[in-house]
């Protein structure tokens, strides 16, 4: 535990001594806060003009109408930074042959794995907490129901975790920081419109491959219901990109 404790905090420190790392917290921060004073002012527009309509007025609410769509930007959001926060990860160490290093010291291949993935699960914890206050201005504004808001960000954590996951593959495949992150992007593109699948042939062969979507395990997530297939599916795929790159690390270890 200590091995993996150190390269984490190891990982995590490395994130706020590069350029990168500040880019992808400010950015990350900057493009939410855009979405979240547009949405608002719709939303506000919106209430504004259903007042004069009880009938009307009923449907609208915070928890149905405004934190769907913002924490919906949010995933489209993550599909570019994720890439960017796990690009370096290992490729890094490539480039500056500290990885070798690493492999000669008492730490095994899966504390490497693990403590390098917790320290991007760290930074992203960062991350998420600059957000922290459009929650209070919700609050302050109006009633969002606090279980909808707390699911909303336990799934784009999940999400943005299994984002990590597969980038942290890519980048200990490759010395190269560009292909990690171009690599990574294209395989959660693809992964995210596997969803299509259903739309374009219709029968078993459809719903199967639209399962395999992380999009589809998303929707009933970010309304607050929590349904065991869906968080299966993300433990699952974490599990399977971690021990693959275990596996990779463990190769590297050998030759």
């Amino acid at each position: 535990m200590k091995g993996i404790y150190a390269i984490a905090r190891r990982e995590l420190d490395s994130y706020f001594a590069t350029p990168v790392g500040w880019l992808c917290l400010c950015g990350f921060v900057a493009i939410t806060g855009f979405f979240f004073a547009l949405m608002v002012t719709d939303y506000t527009l919106q209430s504004t003009q259903q007042a004069m309509n009880p009938y009307m007025a009923d449907q609208l609410n915070v928890n149905e109408y405004l934190l769907p769509a913002f924490f919906g930007n949010w995933a489209v959001i993550l599909l570019f930074l994720c890439p960017a926060i796990s690009m370096r990860i290992f490729s890094e160490d490539y480039k500056q042959r500290s990885f070798e290093l690493l492999l000669s010291s008492p730490v095994s291949s899966t504390e490497i794995v693990l403590g390098k993935y917790l320290g991007a699960l760290g930074f992203l914890t960062v991350v998420f907490f600059g957000t922290i206050h459009y929650v209070a201005l919700l609050f302050w504004l109006g009633n969002p129901d606090p279980g909808v808001v707390a699911a909303s960000y336990a799934t784009m954590f999940l999400l943005a975790a299994s984002f990590i996951a597969v980038g942290l593959l890519a980048s200990a495949l490759t010395k190269n920081q560009i292909v990690a992150f171009v690599s990574t992007f294209v395989l959660l593109l693809m992964l995210w419109v596997l969803s299509w699948a259903q739309t374009l042939s219709d029968g078993t062969f459809g719903t199967v491959i639209s399962s395999l979507s992380m999009l589809s395990h998303l929707e009933q997530l970010t309304k607050g219901l929590l349904h065991l297939k869906d968080v299966a599916y993300f433990l699952t795929f974490i599990g399977f990109f971690l021990f693959a790159t275990q596996q990779r690390v463990e190769t590297l270890r050998w030759q």
